[in-house]
């Protein structure tokens, strides 16, 4: 047997993948300041601050945010989705109970959050205890999403096993039309949550390195927020 020594097909992929990793740069942009010394006393405030700043500056979906939760042996798990609101009380989200993320807070009620902005090279961690605010909520807060949610909403079953493309279809297609023509239509296992903050870090990117965390924390028993800067 002779061998031409080429590449084989399975090699080229990894190359090309290495090749682009290696190509890939961060933040050639020019990038915020950001002085710690005049960040507001409470961390919503600038979180506020900071959201408006990257969505004016262009960032794409700047409210989708990563959700990090535990499984019952204590693994990790996280998902990208929505972020609906942050209010003196938290960051909120909405999610079906029965889905993998509603069973893990079900069981471990603790979370973590994660917003990236790479067009102002900024990110913001939040960690806290997660809580259902109770169905009430979770039909007004469906109530104002548009036709799409409501129907994804009630299409339900997140996170079961699907048999085939075509099941979904047929399903999808199924709840849209009945979103159409029952917007107030119930979705029992919709949920509305919001995550209440123990902790929340804002990290401002330099292009040497010397990048600004700060991080708010506050005792269990409440308080007012105490801030300290951290090493990159």
């Amino acid at each position: 047997m002779v061998f031409d020594g080429g590449m084989s097909s399975q090699e080229q992929p990894l190359d090309d993948f290495h090749a682009a990793l290696r190509a890939a740069r961060v933040w050639d942009i020019d990038l915020p300041r950001f002085d710690p010394a005049g960040a507001p006393a409470d961390p919503v405030a600038l979180f506020h601050e900071w959201f408006v700043h990257a969505a004016k500056a262009g960032q794409p979906e700047p409210h989708t945010m990563s959700l990090a939760t535990a499984d019952a042996a204590g693994r990790p798990d996280v998902r990208t989705l929505m972020l609906h609101d942050a209010d003196a009380r938290g960051w909120h989200f909405a999610s079906h109970s029965t889905s993998a993320k509603g069973r893990q807070l079900a069981a471990r009620p603790q979370a973590a959050l994660g917003f990236y902005w790479p067009a102002v090279a900024r990110q913001v961690r939040i960690r806290g205890r997660v809580t259902d605010l109770g169905a009430e909520a979770g039909r007004a807060e469906l109530a104002v999403r548009s036709r799409g949610a409501l129907a994804a909403a009630l299409t339900g079953r997140q996170s079961e096993v699907l048999g085939s493309v075509e099941e979904l279809a047929e399903a999808s297609a199924a709840a849209w039309e009945r979103a159409g023509t029952e917007p107030d239509a119930p979705a029992p296992t919709w949920t509305a949550y919001v995550l209440e903050p123990a902790e929340v870090e804002f990290f401002q990117g330099d292009a040497q390195r010397r990048h600004v965390r700060l991080r708010y924390h506050r005792a269990a028993d409440g308080g007012p927020w105490q801030r300290q800067l951290l090493w990159p």
